[in-house]
């Protein structure tokens, strides 16, 4: 076989293209030549032991891009798996302070119940001393009036005496949210406070 039929077929196997190359192997006998002729049997070992090393280069970096994207892949599954599990410590913590916010609005809601019940037991008394003392429990002829249903509305409610029907209606619209059942509140009470509010709100309708 000549010297350009191997280079021909070393072309065409994707061995080399590069005529130096081919005489060098010639020259370090990997190929066995005779002059301008080449061996045969000596070029088809060579053509079947030779291994690309681009090929291999090629090979080895895919491996190592494939390793790296597996470690990339199992970090991403154990911070997926950590985040998970933080976040159901996380809701259940949060379950928990939810119950205790609960309970302790619940709690809040009914001392303020407590101390509005508390507050219009000791103006009712206020109110009656102050009769007492004033003689106006039950009034005599020529002497002072008792107060007025409104003039009492204003002193359980802590206004003064020249707040007006629209200030008096607004306070009581107050103590009836805190006093609704829907809101924690005491059905009797509610209605309580509901009868005078009505009937406030009847007289400023006149």
């Amino acid at each position: 076989m000549k010297w350009d039929e191997a280079f021909s077929l070393l072309k065409e196997a994707g061995i080399t293209d590069d005529i130096d190359v081919f005489r060098k192997w010639i020259r370090e006998d990997r190929i066995m030549s005779i002059g301008l002729t080449i061996d045969a049997h000596s070029l088809e070992q060579f053509m079947k032991d030779y291994k690309n090393p681009d090929k291999e280069l090629t090979i080895k970096q895919l491996k190592a891009k494939i390793h790296a994207q597996n470690n990339h892949i199992t970090g991403i599954e154990k911070l997926h798996e950590t985040t998970a599990q933080t976040f159901a410590r996380q809701r259940e913590q949060l379950k928990g302070e939810i119950l205790f916010l609960k309970k302790e609005n619940q709690r809040l809601q009914q001392e303020s119940m407590d101390l509005l019940k508390e507050n219009i037991a000791l103006r009712d008394q206020l109110i009656k001393l102050k009769e007492n003392a004033s003689g106006t429990t039950q009034p005599k002829s020529g002497s002072q009036e008792s107060p007025s249903p409104l003039h009492v509305d204003k002193q359980k409610l802590g206004l003064s005496k020249m707040a007006s029907n629209q200030e008096v209606l607004s306070a009581y619209k107050e103590l009836l949210k805190l006093a609704h059942p829907d809101r924690g509140g005491n059905a009797k009470l509610f209605q309580y406070i509901k009868t005078d509010f009505d009937r406030i709100r009847r007289k400023s309708k006149h």
